[in-house]
Order: C-alpha cells, then sequence, then structure tokens
C-alpha cells in the first residue's frame, strides 16, 4: 500500500466529500442558532480551489454551500482540518471565507454570502491552545473589534463642503483636485482651487494637480483654466505650457485616428454596396472582420 502523504487530510476529505456525512457533520456541528437558517436539504460540495488577483491559489479543505431557510441566499461552511496547533489559523480561515465570498459573487449573486468558518482539530497538543476568536489575534482586539465590526471610514469629497476641504492643510489640494474633476466644467468651482494652489505647498505636489486637471478634467474653456492656472502658479508657467502643448498634440493624434477610421469605415461601406469579398475589403481597409459585421457585412 503507498503511503498518502498527509493521511489526515486525506481521510477527513474523503468523508466530508460525501454529502449525507457532510449533513450529518453539520446537524452535530453547527451551532443551533446558525443551523436554523441552514436549508440542509440543499448542501452541495463546492470545489475549494481559489485564485487571488495575483494569480496564487488558495486551498481550504472543504466546502459547502446550503441555501438559506428565508428567501435567495447562500450559507457556506468552510471546514478546515488541522493537526497541529496554529497561532494564525483564524486569519487563513478568514482568508479563505473571504476568497469564498469573492467566488460566490463571481458566479453573478448580488449579495455577500454568509460564510462559516469552522475548524476540526486532532492534534497532540489537547485542548486546542488558541482563540478561535480572530480579533483576538491583533496585539489590541478591542480596537481590532472597533474597526471591523463597524462600519469603516468613509471620506466622500462628493459632499464635504469646500470650507472644510480648504482647513484641511496640504491635503486640501488632494481633495479638491478630486471633488471638482467631476464637475461638467471645472471652471464652476475652479476659485477655492486657485486658492490652494497659490499657497506656497510644494511645487512638485501642485505640478501633479495641475497636470491631473488639465489631463482629465472637462472645461468648456481650456484657455481660461489656463490662464487661470499660470496666474495662481507663476513660477510653473513653463510646466504648464508645456502640459497644455502635450494636450493638443495628443488631441490632434486623436483627431487624426478618428477621422481615419471614419474614412476607413465609409470605405468598407462603399466596397460591401459593391459586393466585394471580405478578404479583399480587410485588406484595403485595415479594419476587422468584426467591424465589417458591425457595418452590415
Amino acid at each position: 500500500m503507498s503511503v498518502i502523504p498527509a493521511p489526515h487530510d486525506a481521510l477527513f476529505k474523503r468523508f466530508l466529500s460525501h454529502p449525507p456525512i457532510a449533513r450529518q457533520f453539520l446537524e452535530i456541528h453547527l451551532p443551533p442558532a446558525i443551523r436554523q437558517h441552514c436549508d440542509l436539504d440543499t448542501l452541495q460540495l463546492v470545489t475549494t480551489t481559489f485564485i487571488e488577483r495575483d494569480l496564487r491559489a488558495l486551498y481550504s479543505d472543504v466546502l459547502l454551500s446550503m441555501k438559506t431557510d428565508c428567501g435567495e441566499g447562500y450559507i457556506y461552511a468552510l471546514i478546515e482540518h488541522q493537526s497541529s496547533p496554529d497561532k494564525n489559523m483564524t486569519l487563513r480561515m478568514m482568508r479563505y471565507a473571504i476568497a469564498a465570498m469573492q467566488r460566490h459573487l463571481d458566479e453573478g449573486h448580488a449579495e455577500l454570502p454568509i460564510v462559516v468558518p469552522m475548524l476540526f482539530y486532532q492534534g497532540k497538543t489537547s485542548p486546542y491552545p488558541y482563540s478561535m476568536n480572530w480579533l483576538a489575534s491583533f496585539r489590541d482586539p478591542d480596537l481590532a473589534e472597533q474597526i471591523f465590526c463597524h462600519p469603516f471610514p468613509l471620506i466622500d469629497v462628493t459632499v464635504i463642503p469646500d470650507e472644510e476641504i480648504m482647513t484641511h492643510r496640504a491635503v486640501a489640494r488632494l481633495e479638491m483636485a478630486h471633488k471638482i474633476i467631476r464637475l461638467r466644467d471645472m471652471l464652476e468651482n475652479i476659485d477655492p482651487m486657485a486658492t490652494l494652489l497659490s499657497v506656497d505647498y510644494n511645487d512638485d505636489l501642485s505640478i501633479d494637480v495641475i497636470f491631473y486637471l488639465m489631463q482629465y478634467g472637462d472645461t468648456d474653456n481650456r484657455e481660461k483654466l489656463v490662464e487661470i492656472l499660470m496666474q495662481t502658479k507663476p513660477q510653473l508657467k513653463e510646466q504648464i505650457m508645456t502640459v497644455e502643448q502635450q494636450w493638443r498634440q495628443q488631441g490632434r493624434q486623436e483627431g487624426r485616428q478618428e477621422m481615419a477610421q471614419e474614412l476607413a469605415q465609409e470605405m468598407a461601406r462603399r466596397m460591401l454596396a459593391k459586393q466585394l469579398d471580405l478578404e479583399t475589403i480587410i485588406e484595403v481597409t485595415g479594419l476587422s472582420e468584426g467591424e465589417l459585421q458591425q457595418l452590415g457585412a
């Protein structure tokens, strides 16, 4: 008989992979207050590999899904097997739980599911020596509870009054720039921004703000915007003009590309009307087959 690399895990997963046994396990070990919301008749085994954004895989031991007893919704039981104590086990289980939530959203669901992390322990050290409250792993559990069990801080610059932003010292430029960048025309509220830029703060950051406004903001009078910025920061006149020239050059390039695309499409329409073959049209116009189909091919 071959040696199994992780026999304890293997036996655990083997048993819990059978839905009837998994159901009995949950009936016995799920806290009653949670179990009463689970529709165990809908119990299913779920693939336990999660891919994080950096493409590293997370492997949990057993993940079971159940519908709730109160309409559409899901509860997941994430069961981990451990044969030795791990001080950071609750953090690992939280990572798995959040990965299971993300997987649920990626499948098209609109709401986060309840995920119940459970640890099955059978190590030599008895009883299990670490708290199963993941907040207890922090140096200051009370502070951790205040952060993670209450609404997170929100800095919504869209509703902070300009007068309040103006009192935020060097940070005010950052906040005001992000507030006015969404306006239909930045000139509607450029005065507070100009005042902030006129203050003798770090010029490197000021030119970053100016570049951001000129590159990504909207205005019906760009010349007026440039004039205000140069009056506000005369020592940065050269940099402002450089940004403006780059913007105009980029605009001309985009305009030429758009014009070339329109000409190619018009040529393609004429060739399609004459029922020329697609290969010839693609070769002459440079358009793709998909683009031709959108034109009526």
